[in-house]
């Protein structure tokens, strides 16, 4: 915890387009996971199963490089990485995106250090 006044070592990261990318990546990836479950447990769609598990495979390896790369960039929290890691997978991305948009967890507006999230656009314009 830093005191009133002081500034923290490293600032809170601010959602910029690299956010957005990872926003609409999580979105298709659980897209793309809720097909696989509906073809896996449907009987007889084993070609379908296939295709969508590799899919789902190499999309959700793609979203965590997606979600690093934006981490470096500090345009996305940790925690977001986090969620991610989990067994939900893209389910726990999307509720972390849905988090940090709607309650400002993680991240701070761009100018304004230590408020809640209150518009992931104005950060964007100021790119």
């Amino acid at each position: 915890m830093t005191e009133q006044g002081t500034t923290p070592l490293l600032p809170r990261p601010v959602p910029g387009r690299t956010f957005r990318a990872v926003k609409i990546a999580s979105w298709v990836e659980l897209a793309v996971f809720s097909a696989l479950l509906v073809f896996w447990i449907a009987p007889g769609f084993e070609h379908e199963t296939f295709i969508f598990g590799l899919a789902h495979g190499l999309g959700y390896i793609a979203l965590c490089f997606l979600i690093l790369f934006a981490l470096i960039r500090r345009e996305a929290p940790w925690p977001l990485f986090a969620a991610t890691l989990t067994p939900a997978g893209p389910v726990g991305s999307v509720i972390g995106i849905e988090l940090i948009e709607r309650k400002g967890w993680g991240v701070e507006r761009a100018g304004d250090p230590g408020s809640s999230l209150a518009g992931i656009d104005t950060a964007l314009e100021k790119r």
